[in-house]
């Protein structure tokens, strides 16, 4: 006997906040914009324990919900965790599930007040949530942090940024400017849209991301030897080729440019001024720098602590660079993070 095989579409594991008539930072307008966010524990009845956890660059919730357990950076035993999937990331409204008359070459530049504002509206739209206990974020996720620290000053009593920025540097865009150009330098870029899957340039963005994100030390110790790959090649195709294959390239670029327009002052509160805007947050600020951090240096890290009331300089001492905030596969990076949070947590 033969058996059909299966055509159900599986069950998504995150719901999704629907924005109606929601106004963008650049003046559009998006008819149903799209949230997509996953909770994790229980919500007490006072709605004190709140954790608002963003996504990073390229990541969806089950890329970074990792740290999420009774033994883990964010306990869900006893917190309320919420990550809401950042706009772009393919989840939330993002190039690739825009309906006409969005699409192919048109779509919306996406800021952090765009993200931070359509969470605010989850918080209390859907849970009725007016305090934060806590805003943890890494990398993108962190400016997301930031941004909720400086916009909302009320609203958010602490503060987890691990190897970000408050303003995207220079020679940050530098490096965003370099993987932009890689990725529509393949011949399935058309000026203004892809007209196929480019291959070839997701392929060498992951390459170039490999340089960036993972520091010199890392390299020459030969970490990677110790995870499993067999080879610096092997590593560089089945770590990171793969990574952004497994991406739609629209979604990448609209990200990269959330990412270059990052910055805590660019909005009608501060209108510029992002040191203002630091200033201004009231939250418990924890901020940790990888401290072979390529392109969110510990030095640009020190400077933003020094702009911020309350804030805590704890550099993560590691070779991993980048990655050193986002360490899955590194317990000694784990346990420094899990337990300076659980010190902030505690205040």
């Amino acid at each position: 006997m033969t058996v059909a095989a299966s055509t159900a579409t599986p069950t998504p594991d995150y719901d999704v906040f629907t924005l109606r008539d929601f106004r963008l930072q650049c003046g559009w307008t998006l008819p149903e914009g799209r949230l997509a966010y996953k909770t994790y524990g229980t919500l007490n009845a006072d709605r004190s324990n709140v954790v608002l956890y963003p996504t990073s660059y390229a990541a969806q919730h089950m890329d970074i919900e990792w740290l999420i357990g009774p033994t883990g950076i964010l306990d869900p035993t006893r917190y309320f965790i919420i990550i809401p999937n950042m706009f772009g990331n393919g989840l939330s409204s993002s190039p690739s599930n825009l309906p006409e008359p969005f699409g192919g070459g048109r779509f919306p530049p996406f800021t952090h007040v765009d993200n931070v504002t359509a969470q605010r509206r989850l918080l209390q739209e859907v849970f009725g949530i007016e305090r934060l206990a806590l805003v943890y974020g890494w990398s993108m996720g962190g400016q997301q942090a930031l941004h909720w620290g400086a916009l909302y000053p009320d609203v958010v009593e602490r503060i987890a940024a691990l190897c970000t920025s408050a303003k995207t540097s220079p020679h940050n865009v530098v490096f965003l400017e370099g993987l932009r150009t890689a990725l529509t330098s393949d011949p399935a870029w058309q000026g203004d849209r892809f007209v196929g899957r480019p291959e070839r340039g997701l392929r060498a963005y992951g390459r170039i991301y490999a340089g960036w994100a993972l520091s010199q030390a890392f390299y020459r110790e030969q970490v990677h030897l110790t995870l499993g790959y067999s080879s610096l090649e092997d590593f560089l195709i089945r770590e990171w080729e793969a990574a952004f294959l497994r991406r739609d390239a629209a979604n990448l670029l609209s990200m990269l440019e959330t990412w270059k327009q990052s910055n805590v002052g660019s909005n009608e509160t501060y209108r510029g001024d992002w040191q203002a805007a630091l200033g201004a947050i009231r939250a418990r600020t924890l901020l940790m720098p990888g401290s072979h951090d390529l392109y969110f240096t510990p030095e640009d890290s020190l400077a933003d602590s020094r702009l911020i009331p309350h804030c805590s300089y704890r550099p993560i001492p590691s070779i991993w660079g980048h990655r050193a905030g986002n360490p899955a596969k590194n317990p000694i990076d784990q346990a420094c993070i899990r337990a300076v949070v659980a010190e902030l947590l505690a205040t």
